[in-house]
């Protein structure tokens, strides 16, 4: 397909994917809810071209939400990259059921196994998308570390979602990294209660949409 898709259909196809049976809550594993993919990569592709015809990786893809979502919009290819092999194993069954090609996922710690300097992804990709974990609980900084991975694997530009109230945070360590960075959108995430400890049954964090270009 192509980016003349029209956002609702875009939307239509991605209410399609199947999520987390037992989403880990070490891992922070939450879909991307449909509406908020389909909205990130509409005005990926249509404010800056960065989808269409380009090499895209999506780390932490979990059930291959944001993959699927580009390859729909016309990436060349598209890998997806997570740790968790029973995640991936929906991701796949979600790609073979809607007859998507295009997309490879790689089962690897996206942190130890991408950051190393000899492994074969470095620099190979135009386009990196990511809903990393927001670092919170245990995993503090774990968002951190996605963006360092990030910039090894990226040649161009890197968009990922971070908590808005890290937005400072984020700006100083763009310096740290030597990228240039900037909010493209704000937005309202609304978490359905996928773990025990959720009192609510609908969780909502504000969220930056950030553009990374690679100096």
């Amino acid at each position: 397909m192509s980016s003349r898709i029209k956002l609702k259909k875009l939307e239509e196809y991605l209410q399609s994917v199947d999520s987390f049976e037992k989403p880990k809550i070490l891992l922070e594993q939450y879909i991307t809810p449909s509406h908020i993919a389909s909205n990130l990569l509409f005005t990926i592709q249509n404010n800056y071209d960065d989808l269409e015809g380009k090499y895209v990786c999506d780390l932490g893809t979990g059930t291959g939400m944001l993959s699927i979502g580009a390859a729909i919009i016309g990436a060349a290819q598209t890998v997806g990259f997570d740790i968790d092999s029973e995640a991936l194993v929906i991701a796949q069954n979600n790609i073979n059921e809607m007859e998507i090609t295009n997309i490879d996922f790689v089962q690897c710690d996206v942190i130890d196994n991408l950051s190393s300097e000899n492994n074969k992804w470095l620099k190979v990709f135009d386009t990196v998308i990511m809903n990393p974990p927001f670092g919170t609980k245990k995993n503090s900084g774990m968002d951190i570390n996605f963006l360092k991975t990030a910039v090894k694997l990226s040649r161009n530009v890197i968009y990922s979602l971070h908590k808005s109230s890290t937005r400072s945070f984020i700006q100083k360590k763009t310096k740290e990294l030597n990228i240039s960075g900037k909010v493209i959108a704000e937005l309202r995430y609304n978490l359905d209660s996928s773990y025990k400890f959720h009192k609510k049954s609908v969780v909502d964090i504000e969220v930056d949409v950030w553009r990374f270009n690679i100096e």
